[in-house]
């Protein structure tokens, strides 16, 4: 394919991107219209709704300011001033960096993979500024500003996602300029570390990867019992509110977006510090202080009281900090074959606990966010803790791996090959 074509194609991904992650709040928003209105209420405040949505998705913050009669429904003083919602539903989120990722990876398989990501860009910085502008009304008035970056960063993370990714699937000598740049990469690596030096960065960054997804795997499983657990709560709340079939249809599609976040959110409460529901409660392992909250069903399945032994979910990242090092041990002390270990295993040890902290963190931020006025502003985890917290269990768990079993495992691994500037040395 030429520039002209692969950068159309690329746009036009986009263009379909955008479009779906719009659409999966206008579809059932439209049939909750046709069904319950009729087709008698305004369609475009549907649209606006669900451009919205999107853009909060993809961390968008959006300004409310509510009608008086709305404000006196709903008993909260503090609704009579403006204020800003930014907890971002993260399944939308996740949508759009897949298909960021997806797009990148065909764009790196053709020569002008520079195109095709400008155009992929390009496209989400002009859609997101155009749908925002047509969005916006007196109640509900997303950041211009913020749409107009938001959006284009979310998508090229996955891009750059995709383009790595594909450049790592390409065979050697695919596309040459690629083969030379990565060659050139590689090489200032080999200038600037030895091997030793990239086997325990390299230990690091795996079991930092495999702690935080199994304490992110553990956390789903955890949310999925706390939901059954309290399946009753959970069906009472849905019939105390009086949806309807369509609404209580588009009610669990709402909640279905932010499972991501509660999966999060159960995994800052596994490693310790927990996660807020408003402005001075605290929902953690040691201690429950929740005041009202949002009526949502799922949120029935949140803890209402202290846990006698909730402080055992601590052991969790603890364990899984152990099993991460333990993974990543056996090719390290190879790698290592013929060098001291005692220092370069307490260094993985200590590297496995603050890719896992800062991760761990970035996902409470993304996760956290205002829902609404008051002491609604303050909701999910707190990032800060969230990570150190972490970075502190994982790595003394890491390090009792790490110091566990026999130094001689590295000796039935075949010889790990040298490159040429590490034969040079």
């Amino acid at each position: 394919m030429n520039r002209t074509t692969t950068a159309l194609l690329a746009a036009l991904e986009a263009l379909i991107t955008v479009a779906i992650g719009i659409g999966i709040s206008l579809v059932p928003l439209t049939l909750l219209w046709a069904i319950e209105h009729g087709f008698s209420a305004d369609w475009f405040s549907l649209w606006r709704a669900a451009v919205d949505i999107w853009l909060l998705g993809n961390g968008v913050a959006i300004q409310v300011e509510l009608p008086s009669a709305v404000v006196a429904g709903t008993g909260l003083p503090a609704a009579a001033d403006p204020f800003t919602v930014s907890l971002a539903p993260l399944a939308l989120t996740l949508f759009s960096v897949v298909m960021g990722a997806r797009a990148g990876v065909r764009a790196a398989a053709t020569r002008y993979w520079q195109s095709a990501v400008a155009a992929g860009i390009g496209t989400v910085v002009v859609l997101a500024t155009v749908t925002a502008v047509s969005a916006a009304d007196r109640a509900l008035s997303p950041s211009l500003a913020q749409a107009v970056i938001f959006p284009a960063l979310v998508y090229g993370l996955g891009l750059a996602i995709g383009v790595v990714r594909g450049w790592h699937r390409m065979p050697a000598g695919h596309d040459g300029r690629i083969g030379r740049l990565a060659e050139r990469i590689q090489d200032r690596l080999d200038e600037k570390f030895d091997r030793f030096d990239r086997a325990v960065v390299g230990a690091a960054l795996r079991g930092g990867v495999a702690a935080v997804t199994g304490i992110v795997g553990v956390s789903a499983v955890l949310l999925g019992l706390l939901i059954l657990g309290n399946f009753g709560l959970v069906t009472s709340l849905y019939q105390s509110a009086q949806l309807g079939v369509a609404g209580g249809a588009v009610t669990t599609l709402a909640q279905i977006a932010f499972v991501p976040n509660l999966v999060v959110w159960a995994a800052s409460w596994l490693v310790g510090p927990g996660f807020a529901l408003g402005t001075g409660s605290s929902i953690s392992p040691v201690n429950t202080i929740v005041g009202p909250i949002p009526g949502l069903p799922i949120l029935g399945a949140v803890p209402s009281g202290d846990l006698t032994f909730g402080f055992l979910g601590l052991l969790v990242p603890v364990a899984i900090g152990f099993l991460a090092a333990t993974l990543v041990r056996p090719r390290l002390i190879a790698a290592l074959r013929g060098r001291p270990l005692v220092g370069r295993l307490l260094l993985a040890a200590v590297g496995i606990g603050v890719v896992s902290g800062v991760m761990l963190g970035l996902l409470a931020w993304f996760a956290g966010g205002a829902v609404g006025p008051g002491r609604l502003v303050d909701v999910g985890p707190n990032p800060w803790l969230v990570a150190a917290f972490t970075a502190v269990e994982v790595s003394v768990a890491a390090a009792i791996g790490m110091a566990s079993g026999s130094t001689s495992s590295g000796e039935r691994h075949a010889p790990v090959s040298l490159r040429t500037a590490d034969r040079s040395r």
